[in-house]
């Protein structure tokens, strides 16, 4: 593998392993972690605590904005809305668990986010990392579609929901992965040219392993 500045695109649908995988690349290369899941969930988070349904969001967009920055902490790069952090406890919860998949399917919302996860790479290098790696849904397709390297995770419907389960998580997986799958902007879908990774009957230090390998062969 070269030295160069490394990106890496991770997709897949929820409880796949996508976070768990981005942060053990992220240890093993010294590469910055962006969870555009918690992004999206983050928003979410802000428009609920607005009164706003996921209809009314274009409209209030279109005519407000929502200053977004970003803290990174230890090799996580964490985002800002109007300078505040949403805790993991507050994201993780079962609201915005049955929610982030309406309002995330939004054009205005992906649209205000659109950018912002795309400087993620810039923040990356001036924050002396060796690269990053991007975990979400539409990362290979649409946010990093040169990423050096695009990752999609998948895995059986029972053992994804098992996994919330066992994380303290209720998620309604295949409800979810229909949304996503199905929503008319910027669906979830297998990047062209991605490597494809069952994680349903693999630990994560084969999973990890195996992508080391991929990426020790890049030219």
């Amino acid at each position: 593998m070269s030295s160069r500045f490394l990106v890496l695109a991770v997709d897949g649908g929820a409880g796949t392993g996508k976070s768990t995988t981005a942060h053990s690349l992220s240890k093993a290369l010294n590469l910055m972690h962006v969870d555009t899941g918690s992004h999206y969930r983050a928003i979410t988070r802000a428009l609920l605590d607005l009164n706003l349904l996921p209809g009314d969001v274009e409209e209030y967009l279109n005519k407000n904005t929502l200053p977004l920055g970003t803290e990174v902490i230890d090799s996580r790069s964490c985002l800002l809305i109007n300078d505040i952090r949403f805790e993991q406890s507050i994201l993780r919860s079962p609201e915005i668990n049955d929610s982030v998949s309406d309002y995330s399917s939004q054009a205005s919302v992906r649209g205000l986010l659109f950018e912002y996860q795309r400087s993620q790479v810039q923040v990356a290098r001036e924050n002396n990392f060796n690269g990053l790696v991007m975990e979400g849904r539409d990362i290979g397709t649409v946010i990093l579609p040169d990423a050096d390297l695009k990752i999609f995770l998948e895995a059986d419907p029972t053992i994804r929901v098992d996994r919330r389960s066992k994380d303290g998580e209720t998620d309604q997986i295949s409800n979810r992965d229909e949304k996503d799958a199905s929503r008319k902007i910027a669906p979830l879908v297998a990047a062209n040219g991605c490597i494809r990774i069952d994680t349903g009957q693999s630990g994560i230090d084969e999973v990890t392993q195996s992508i080391l390998e991929v990426i020790e062969k890049l030219p």
